[in-house]
């Protein structure tokens, strides 16, 4: 049975058992899961960054931004969560869901390599920091020799 509504709950980790018209929300894992809201019994798991969904809280309800296309799955099932509500969206044809795999599949690979340029540019200045540090105590353990 279609669900014409969600539940958002917030969760450390996911339950055993997903209820069906619920949306589990892990700020922890940056994660979002809920059953296929088709009916199918299906879990959906949104990874939540900027290549994949966000949750935008407003209140007592949650919107996840894109559409969730569940295209690997028998349903095929394609629809939005906009304030707890279920909306439902069009059949894409194989052609419309190839276009959005291999976008999705460039942001992924553009979010990581985001990601691992900001840990180089961490470890860059964590290196910068020790380095200058352990100068300067140097030279003020030089200073301290020439004045005493």
């Amino acid at each position: 049975m279609r669900q014409q509504s969600i539940s958002p709950e917030f969760v450390e980790s996911a339950p055993q058992v997903l209820r069906d018209g619920v949306i589990y929300i892990s700020d922890r894992f940056r994660t979002a899961l809920h059953k296929c809201c088709c009916g199918c019994g299906r879990e959906v798991v949104t990874p939540l960054n900027p290549a994949g969904w966000s949750c935008i809280r407003e209140g007592t309800t949650v919107t996840l931004k894109p559409s969730i296309g569940n295209w690997s799955f028998p349903c095929k099932s394609h629809y939005l969560i906009v304030r707890n509500k279920v909306v439902w969206a069009e059949a894409m044809s194989s052609g419309q869901i190839a276009r959005v795999k291999r976008k999705d599949a460039r942001d992924q690979e553009a979010y990581i390599k985001h990601c691992n340029q900001e840990k180089q540019i961490a470890t860059q200045q964590r290196s910068d920091e020790n380095s200058v540090g352990w100068f300067e105590k140097l030279l003020a353990g030089i200073a301290r020799w020439f004045s005493g």
